[in-house]
């Protein structure tokens, strides 16, 4: 029996992983027994290569993955356990962790997680200690038998026996502006550099998309992680959901909207439709070249069968005729790659042209912040070198002087709505917090629930990673987007100075930077270099 890790190194092979969502409630409740009975089904099929089960899905308090995983993994079937930091810290996570290793589950869907919207008494306070990328971070030392609070002293001897989780994550391409579409971009490439080993990609519906995605990995010499692209089987509920913008991160266009609402009224209400549908979206997969399928939607073994029957009645060549079916994208849609004309697809040689975006987010509050850092917080400037010896020398320097104390506190609460959190990273957002203006915290780039620019949560506006993006287009420097990374914050410091922390080298700024070229900053555009030999099929 073949691991899921051997699976993706050979190549010989199309891989199918199918989702089984969580339930609420015990073992012994329906729904539990029905995912049960699903889950045994799959265990029997030869053609399902691993089951991945969801963690929380929705932001819905569910039960545990391990709860219905332990009876797939003792059955010989691989298993992803899909581990998100919303509900979680570094602390409950490592220990997570250590729990799946001991148990035997090796594989493991690192995300950052949607936003709580339900729980006991109430909607449940959201944790995001750690994104993904800190989380992946974390899983990698994991494997190599370090501490992963270490770090801020440089290597160490191995503290524990090593463990070996295969980690994936997730991205997605399928946003609608530049400012959401080249963050996710470069945090695909930070999550690969922390320890990323294949990629699932979110749910979308336009081909060109999904080439892109592809294209875009091969270019810039990220080819080598296996990509498995997602097919979600859509019914008339769920289109309009997605639709609706109830989904995080999910988007069903007006004319995907239209063309299922008028399948809903066959005389099957549509279902022959959205079958043909989800096995032509495995068929473009296929043909592109990606390293195998994530079927999700599908909550009963005869549903696959009926979408793998149907996508093996196709000809070898027909997905090239699906891709121009499947091309839902939106007026305005940014994409990285020009389209080439003969196949609809992306194409790898060309950048496409970009229409100038007025950004309301570059202000006079952003030219003087950039100023007062280079000024003042630049090792080795006059002003930084008083600073770290004012405080140095204060009674409290883990505070500073209390004049210099008191304005810091004021003024970064007046201009940024600081949350003295001790350990900033506005420098590394175009000086946008992340504390105070992110739902989820992210320092390592943005989640992927973003929807058409603003965040998934009411009351936080445009996503700051758009703004900064934007921000560092501005002044040609958005080729440097993560190029910190990875930020894990750390929290003893709360409360106290971050002017001191970052004068004095207490903050994450101060520990050992990433292996260049491992993780973090956005690659060389391909207008700046040869184009890869390697592209999708035309």
């Amino acid at each position: 029996m073949h691991t899921l890790r051997e699976k993706l190194e050979q190549a010989d092979r199309f891989l199918i992983g199918t989702e089984l969502v969580s339930v609420r409630g015990g073992m012994s409740e329906r729904s539990a027994v029905k995912a049960r009975t699903f889950a045994n089904d799959l265990v029997d099929a030869d053609a399902i290569d691993w089951i991945s089960i969801t963690d929380n899905a929705g932001g819905n308090p569910q039960l545990a993955p391990t709860a219905l995983g332990k009876p797939i993994l003792y059955a010989g079937k691989e298993v992803v356990i899909h581990l998100t930091c919303k509900d979680l810290n570094r602390n409950a996570l490592e220990s997570e962790a250590w729990l799946l290793h001991s148990e035997g589950f090796n594989n493991i869907l690192a995300m950052t997680g949607d936003y709580p919207v339900a729980g006991a008494g109430g909607t449940a306070k959201p944790v995001f200690d750690i994104d993904s990328v800190g989380l992946i971070s974390m899983l990698d030392q994991m494997n190599r038998g370090l501490d992963p609070n270490v770090g801020q002293s440089g290597p160490r001897k191995p503290r524990f026996e090593g463990t070996n989780f295969l980690v994936g994550a997730v991205t997605t391409n399928f946003k609608l502006h530049e400012g959401e579409v080249m963050p996710q971009y470069a945090k695909l490439a930070a999550k690969i550099g922390v320890g990323a080993r294949f990629i699932i990609n979110q749910i979308g519906f336009d081909a060109r998309k999904q080439s892109e995605l592809l294209a875009y990995l091969r270019a810039h010499e990220l080819g080598h992680v296996p990509l498995i692209g997602n097919v979600y089987l859509l019914s008339p509920r769920v289109a309009e959901l997605f639709a609706e913008g109830r989904i995080p991160g999910v988007v069903v266009s007006p004319a995907l909207r239209e063309l299922c609402r008028r399948h809903a009224g066959g005389a099957d209400g549509g279902k022959a439709f959205f079958t043909e549908f989800a096995a032509k979206q495995i068929a473009i997969y296929r043909g592109l070249g990606y390293r195998g399928v994530y079927l999700g939607g599908v909550h009963t073994f005869p549903a696959i069968q009926q979408i793998l029957t149907v996508e093996r009645s196709f000809a070898p060549g027909d997905w090239r005729q699906f891709t121009r079916e499947i091309a839902f994208s939106r007026p305005g849609e940014f994409f990285y790659y020009a389209q080439n004309d003969a196949t609809g697809l992306a194409d790898p040689t060309r950048r496409a042209s970009i229409a100038a975006r007025p950004s309301k987010h570059v202000s006079a509050l952003y030219h003087f912040s950039k100023w007062m850092h280079n000024v003042a917080f630049t090792p080795g400037t006059l002003l930084a070198r008083w600073g770290a010896r004012a405080c140095a020398s204060a009674a409290d320097p883990m505070q500073g002087p209390k004049p210099l104390r008191l304005v810091e506190h004021a003024s970064k609460a007046v201009l940024f709505r600081c949350k003295d959190c001790g350990d900033c990273s506005l420098p590394e957002i175009a000086f946008l917090c992340p504390e105070s203006q992110c739902a989820k915290n992210q320092r390592n780039g943005p989640c992927g629930g973003t929807r058409d620019g603003r965040c998934e949560v009411d009351g936080f506006g445009d996503c700051i990673w758009l703004r900064a993006y934007e921000r560092l287009k501005h002044d040609g420097h958005e080729q440097t987007m993560l190029a910190h990374t990875p930020v894990v914050q750390d929290q003893s410091l709360r409360g106290t100075s971050s002017w001191a922390n970052a004068w004095l080298g207490r903050d994450h700024t101060a520990k050992p930077k990433p292996v260049p070229g491992d993780v973090g900053s956005m690659p060389p555009s391909p207008a700046d270099a040869p184009p890869s030999s390697s592209s999708p099929p035309p």
